[in-house]
């Protein structure tokens, strides 16, 4: 093999090539060396291969960072081995193209054309790497994209299926449009199935793609949709129903494809966030194994209602029964007439300050996706006006941070950020304990191991005032986070062990 495809493959820079011949050749002798251009293996092909695996390890491999940049654990080191024969796994695969890209380049100067198009590629490349999708290719106008390689997660077809959503939402409140003649639109298609994914091409240019039938099934599904419409499969149907609106499109003919297949239009997200959930939503089975647990979450509910606050960290592994065991004290605080508030985090929103603070905020409001940000604000100025806690600058700052118009009846904030950012928190702080001055109420953060920076530190600010409020905090996470808070006599905490076999 050449020395230079090595560099390329493995992304070696020309210190390791002198390693691994010093170590493969003179060492080893698994290799000879011809002209200094080319190794020739003599020895066997599975120590190469892993040597090579291991001389990448001191830097990051391809195959373990998403596009994001960000690492991506569940995702294997490949060898040359592996990436020349290829890998069978589950891809959720999106194609996405322009619409009447053609029609564009009739009316646009070539480079007025070279800006829209870049623009429009930066936007959609900026949404498939918050959902860690991994861009197989630009084809002109259109993006093979796939969600579950190089990383594969539980949730790759909500992935890509909110990557859809969020491509032409972005497009259109991007105003690209301004910049043609005509506004930019886009046609999606996504399918779910088995591929063999690796390394192919010549030695002129090489490249990892998906091969089997899930690629070209997601092209034919893609020019069945209209126009800013995201088109799925029913194999990928399966896979979000309940956390996404669709409407039944039938089962038009594909070119080329035999078998029909039903295709649905992803109208809108569903207000579910994900699979537990749409399962709630349907009816639970029992609670069975969590006596102690849940018994400490009901004698914690009584100290509250007493007039002591209570906070619970509640950890465990994934699918342990955290959310069952949430799900369970919820039923038991409705059913006595009190409310059960839920915050939660979101794998998408980890770099989105206040992310689930900003959600529970909208929801109390009942924001609807088509008012206008007017009518959003006169809902934020109603229910203020029926709050207690002092809000002289609060209708201002809330508004800001909802991303509402400024009031015209309030005076600019003339306020450094670092002070603004204070005040604001202190005005989520006395809005979230305000729900507590008429009665005890339960409040349920879930999953902040996925919690962005400015919510921790808003949740720490809050935490401090439940001792003196009758709120029960209970907060959710991954054994993996490590809770800032420390020891209080107000603050219980409780691991969930796995059940035992006996």
């Amino acid at each position: 093999m050449a020395y230079r495809v090595l560099k390329r493959t493995f992304a070696l820079d020309d210190e390791y090539v002198e390693d691994l011949k010093a170590d493969l050749i003179d060492a080893k002798r698994l290799a000879v060396d011809e002209d200094g251009k080319v190794m020739v293996w003599t020895g066997g092909t599975t120590v190469v291969s892993s040597q090579l695996s291991v001389a990448r390890s001191s830097q990051p491999p391809a195959s373990q960072t998403s596009d994001s940049g960000l690492r991506t654990p569940d995702a294997k080191p490949q060898t040359l081995d592996a990436r020349l024969e290829g890998e069978r796994r589950q891809l959720t695969v999106m194609f996405c193209d322009l619409v009447d890209s053609t029609v564009l380049s009739t009316h646009l100067d070539p480079e007025e054309l070279r800006e829209v198009v870049r623009a429009y590629q930066e936007t959609c490349t900026g949404v498939i790497r918050r959902y860690d999708g991994h861009i197989a290719q630009h084809l002109g106008d259109g993006l093979l994209v796939y969600f579950g390689y190089p990383a594969a997660h539980e949730d790759d077809a909500q992935r890509a299926v909110r990557a859809g959503l969020e491509i032409i939402a972005s497009l259109q409140t991007r105003g690209l449009s301004t910049l043609s003649v005509h506004p930019l639109q886009v046609r999606i298609g996504i399918h779910t199935g088995l591929v063999v994914i690796g390394e192919i091409g010549s030695s002129e240019k090489r490249e990892i793609l998906a091969l089997g039938e899930t690629p070209n099934l997601a092209a034919r599904i893609q020019g069945q949709a209209a126009p800013d419409e995201v088109l799925i499969s029913a194999a990928t149907y399966h896979l979000v129903e309940g956390l996404f609106a669709c409407e039944d499109r039938g089962r038009p003919e594909l070119k080329g494809i035999s078998t029909p297949l039903t295709l649905y239009r992803v109208v809108k997200e569903g207000e579910a966030q994900n699979r537990f959930q749409v399962v709630a939503r349907k009816g639970l089975t029992p609670l069975v194994g969590r006596e102690h647990e849940y018994g400490l979450l009901r004698e914690r509910w009584e100290r509250v209602k007493d007039g002591a606050g209570q906070v619970v960290l509640l950890s465990g592994e994934p699918g342990i029964g955290k959310s069952r065991l949430v799900e369970a004290l919820k039923d038991t605080v409705m059913h006595e007439g009190a409310p059960c508030l839920e915050l939660r985090c979101s794998p998408y929103a980890q770099n989105s300050a206040l992310y689930p603070v900003i959600g529970h905020v909208q929801h109390m409001l009942h924001f609807q996706a088509d008012e206008t940000p007017d009518n959003k604000l006169e809902k934020l100025q109603h229910t203020l006006s029926r709050s207690r806690f002092p809000q002289a600058d609060t209708l201002p700052l809330l508004a800001a941070l909802l991303s509402l118009p400024h009031p015209a009846a309030c005076p600019p904030l003339s306020l450094s950020p670092q002070r603004q950012k204070e005040k604001t928190y202190e005005a989520i702080v006395a809005w979230l304990c305000e729900e507590a001055r008429q009665q005890a109420v339960t409040y349920a953060w879930e999953d902040l191991h996925w919690a962005d920076p400015s919510t921790l530190e808003l949740l720490t600010r809050f935490l401090a005032q439940v001792p003196t409020t009758r709120l029960l905090v209970v907060l959710t996470f991954r054994p993996e986070f490590t809770p800032p808070w420390g020891v209080h006599s107000y603050v219980s905490q409780l691991t969930l062990p796995r059940f035992s076999l006996e």
